[in-house]
C-alpha cells in the first residue's frame, strides 16, 4: 500500500508488457515507493530507474518491508517457482500483497510462516464480506461518475482512469480514482476486485465502490473499467461493473490499430461508432450515460500515425480523441467536465 516501502516480484516477467502490467501501473502511480524489482532473470540492471535484484535478500538490503506480486499470470495462478520467493519473502519479515486469483491466506502453511514472522499476507482479490445486489443508492451518490470503458482487455482503461485524475487533481477537481482491479488497488491503496465478486453481487459491489469514492470526497469519481461488453470471455464483469457504478458519462478506450479481440482470433472487434451506440444502449434506463471521448493507446504507432488515428477517430464518431499518456488528458477531462456542466 501507499508509504510501503516495496518491493515488486516480477520474476520471469519484467521484460514483459502484458503479464507485468501491475509492475508497470505500480511504477508509473506510485514510484516512490519502489525499492526494487525481483527478477533473477534480469538482475544487475535497472526499470524506470529502479534496481532490479536477484533475490530476497538483495530487495531486503535496499529496505523492502513489503512484496507486491507484480504480474498478472495466464489464469491468475502463481508459477511454481514462486513458492519459494513467497516463503523467502515471509522468512525475511516483508509481508505479500498478492493480487492474483490464488489466495495467500488459504495456504496454512504459508499463513503459520507468517504467523510465526511477524508478517501479513494481502490478498488484493479477495472480495469483502457482506456484499449483496444493489440498493439505487449509486445513482444518488451526489458526484458525477465517469467510468472508462473499452474495445477489448488490457487496453489502457485504468491508465486513462488514473491520467484524468491526475489532471483533475491539477486543476483544483475534486477528484477520485475508483479501483476496481487488483492493480487499481495496489496503487490507490483501497477498492475491490469486480472480477473476483460472485456474479450476482458485481452490481453491488460497484455501487459500494461509488458510494465510498464520494465519501472520500470525489465529486468526480473516475471509475477503473474492467473488461469490454463485446468480449466473448469477459462481458460479465463489464456489464456488473457497468450497471452498478451507474455512470454518467463513458470515455471509450481502444487500442489503435486493433481489428480483433486479443487473444480470440475470428471475434472482430466492433467499430468505434458501435460501440458508442452499444454503450450508450446499455447503461441504466434510471441513468442515461453518453461517451463524451475516445482514448486511443498509440504505444505500438509513431507520432504521425497516432495524430493520424486520433483524427480518424474523431471523423468517425464526431468526440474528441487523444492518446491521454502521449498526448496528456486535457482534450478528454475537458469533454469529461463540459458533460458534467450539462448535468447540473
Amino acid at each position: 500500500m501507499r508509504g510501503e516501502p516495496t518491493v515488486i516480484l516480477a520474476e520471469g516477467f519484467s521484460g514483459d508488457t502484458h503479464y507485468g502490467k501491475t509492475m508497470r501501473g505500480v511504477l508509473r502511480y506510485r514510484p516512490d515507493d519502489v525499492r526494487a524489482i525481483l527478477d533473477s532473470e534480469a538482475a544487475g540492471g535497472t526499470i524506470e530507474g529502479v534496481p532490479v535484484v536477484g533475490s530476497v535478500a538483495d530487495a531486503a538490503a535496499l529496505g523492502a518491508r513489503v512484496a507486491l506480486v507484480g504480474v498478472a499470470t495466464q489464469g491468475g495462478r502463481f508459477p511454481a517457482s514462486w513458492q519459494t520467493i513467497l516463503r523467502d519473502c515471509v522468512s525475511a519479515g516483508i509481508s505479500v500483497e498478492n493480487g492474483l486469483h490464488v489466495f495467500l491466506t488459504d495456504d496454512e502453511e504459508l499463513v503459520a510462516l507468517a504467523r510465526e514472522a511477524g508478517v501479513e499476507l494481502r490478498d488484493l482479490r479477495r472480495p469483502p464480506a457482506g456484499l449483496d445486489c444493489p440498493t439505487g443508492e449509486n445513482i444518488r451518490v451526489p458526484a458525477h461518475r465517469v467510468l472508462t470503458v473499452g474495445s477489448d482487455c488490457a487496453i489502457g482503461k485504468m491508465t486513462v482512469a488514473l491520467e484524468l485524475e491526475r489532471e483533475a487533481r491539477s486543476r483544483g477537481v475534486a477528484s477520485e480514482f475508483v479501483p476496481t482491479g487488483q492493480t487499481g488497488i495496489a496503487i490507490a491503496g483501497w477498492g475491490i476486485s469486480v472480477d473476483a465478486v460472485v456474479a450476482d453481487f458485481i452490481a453491488g459491489a460497484a455501487e459500494q465502490l461509488v458510494v465510498d469514492g464520494a465519501r472520500r470526497g470525489g465529486e468526480l469519481l473516475l471509475v477503473e473499467g474492467q473488461g469490454s461488453l463485446s468480449h466473448p470471455a469477459y462481458s460479465g464483469v463489464t456489464l456488473g461493473l457497468l450497471h452498478g457504478s451507474a455512470p454518467q458519462t463513458f470515455i471509450l478506450c481502444h487500442r489503435a490499430g486493433a481489428t480483433e479481440v486479443d487473444g480470440y482470433p475470428g471475434h472482430p472487434l466492433l467499430s468505434l461508432s458501435a460501440l458508442v451506440a452499444l454503450h450508450e444502449s446499455i447503461a441504466l434506463p434510471a441513468c442515461p450515460a453518453k461517451v463524451v471521448a475516445i482514448a486511443l493507446n498509440t504505444a505500438t504507432l509513431t507520432d504521425a500515425e497516432a495524430a493520424a488515428a486520433c483524427l480518424d477517430a474523431t471523423a468517425e464518431t464526431g468526440l474528441p480523441a487523444a492518446d491521454p499518456v502521449r498526448h496528456g488528458p486535457g482534450p478528454l477531462l475537458d469533454a469529461v467536465l463540459e458533460r458534467g456542466r450539462s448535468l447540473g
